[in-house]
């Protein structure tokens, strides 16, 4: 499958409930603990990590790294899978790329604090689930993983900051997973509505729209 001939894949039941004109991608991006097996090819990895690559950061600091190990790589990606929390293994055993991200502390130019390298690095890691979204895939961002094994097992410096972990690739069968995953995979797709996120002016007044 291509990058330039991939289509948005909807999952019946997840696309998201949004207003006219939301981008296709955005509705069909959702994150599921499902993942089929089936690798994902050199050149569509190259494409997400590239499509993460030209993401907006703070004075084009650039501040996010991505370790990054597929399946076929052994024991590297044993490593990365060995590092997510046991419910996090559980059902991302299956995906056939794990990734673990991180970003730089301080600015490269000044040596001063980059107090947005974290939002940074999400935006980055935004655009490589909607590129993945984009070719038939999918992702699924975790919290849930022991950062200081991920310093010490994968090299990260002191002054990177551990960012999310992710798994990637060709969605599953959901009937595949055990409990606890299956119901919350089965589960119907939910947002907060715009009057508790989104203020006009000052905090908590819902900007009128």
């Amino acid at each position: 499958m291509s990058a330039q001939t991939s289509p948005v894949i909807s999952t019946p039941g997840k696309v998201a409930d949004a207003v006219p004109g939301v981008h296709e991608l955005i509705l069909a991006r959702w994150s599921p603990r499902s993942f089929s097996d089936r690798p994902v090819s050199t050149h569509d990895l190259i494409v997400l990590l590239e499509a993460a690559r030209w993401a907006a950061s703070s004075y084009n600091e650039q501040p996010w790294r991505f370790v990054v190990a597929r399946k076929a790589d052994g024991s590297l990606y044993d490593r990365l899978l060995g590092i997510l929390e046991p419910f996090n293994q559980g059902w991302a055993k299956t995906a056939p790329v794990l990734m673990i991200t991180a970003a730089k502390r301080h600015f490269t130019h000044t040596g001063a604090i980059n107090l947005h390298a974290l939002h940074d690095t999400g935006a980055a890691l935004a655009q490589l689930f909607l590129q993945a979204t984009a070719l038939g895939l999918h992702a699924h961002g975790m919290a849930g993983f022991n950062r200081e094994k991920a310093r010490i097992e994968l090299g990260i410096p002191d002054d990177f900051e551990l960012g999310a972990a992710a798994a990637i690739g060709y969605l599953g069968s959901p009937d595949d997973l055990a409990q606890p995953y299956k119901d919350r995979e089965l589960s119907p797709r939910q947002r907060k509505p715009l009057s508790d996120i989104i203020f006009g002016g000052h905090w908590n007044e819902p900007l009128a729209l």
